[in-house]
């Protein structure tokens, strides 16, 4: 029964993958996975790198450096998650890939593998779900509201231009009348994340963690904060302009 109804997700989702996981420009992969307890152990992390690049998609892990539109905007890339159901004769692995949103977009078959190794183990197994991500045929393809957005942009440029610019330079200067660009907040654990306090004390965000180190969703915007080259950086939509935040966070 079980493996009926994993042959049906993996049906469904891959249904559904194949209309919207070339809208997706990256794959970002973490340096380590939680069935393992080190960074990359087994190569787990490095291999599934390979394989994505290997099936014509553009993958990188975690720690490395990242091209700079997606440092900007996270959400043009797909996250990974490797879903382990091992038994005493299998080890078996299931590939997730999350949108920033944390909202699965696509499930790989179950791989698996009958070694006693588990470097071999892994390998075999994760080169096995592999199998279902080899068919998508990957070719990415820049979604249809992005390009409605650039022919927006190219007819409006300066008037957009302002717009964005006047909202990023307001809420700086709201946050800091000494002119600070970092807002400083402390961090109060709440369920599945936490709530961003300024010095008054008043809750400014509440954060909810995913499955990637340094990486949050901001809860009731459209948006996420996340950890790029030392700096929190806030990134929401406000009335239809990009806002983008520098924080100090005390956690």
């Amino acid at each position: 029964m079980i493996r009926i109804l994993s042959v049906l997700l993996f049906l469904v989702w891959n249904g559904y993958g194949q209309k919207t996981i070339n809208n997706y420009k990256y794959i970002i992969i973490p340096k380590q996975f939680n069935f393992v307890n080190k960074p990359d152990k087994y190569q787990t992390s490095s291999l599934t790198k390979f394989l994505f690049n290997k099936y014509g998609f553009t993958a990188f892990i975690e720690s490395d450096n990242l091209p700079p539109d997606l440092v900007q905007n996270r959400c043009i890339a797909l996250y990974v998650d490797i879903l382990e159901d091992s038994g005493m004769f299998k080890t078996k692995n299931t590939i997730q890939l999350k949108d920033c949103y944390g909202e699965i977009i696509f499930i790989s078959k179950v791989g698996e593998s009958r070694e006693k190794e588990y470097k071999k183990a892994y390998n075999e197994a994760i080169r096995d779900a592999f199998s279902s991500i080899k068919t998508l045929g990957y070719q990415y393809t820049i979604p249809s509201q992005i390009q409605k957005e650039k022919k927006d942009e190219e007819v409006l440029l300066p008037v957009a231009s302002l717009n964005k610019a006047s909202v990023i330079n307001d809420v700086s200067m709201a946050n800091n009348s000494k002119g600070n660009a970092r807002q400083l907040l402390y961090a109060q654990a709440i369920e599945n994340g936490y709530q961003l306090i300024d010095k008054e004390p008043k809750k400014v965000f509440e954060i909810l963690e995913t499955s990637l180190n340094d990486v949050f969703i901001l809860k009731d915007k459209t948006g996420i904060v996340y950890k790029n080259q030392g700096f929190w950086i806030a990134e929401f939509y406000k009335q239809g302009n990009l806002v983008v935040e520098k924080l100090d966070i005390k956690f």
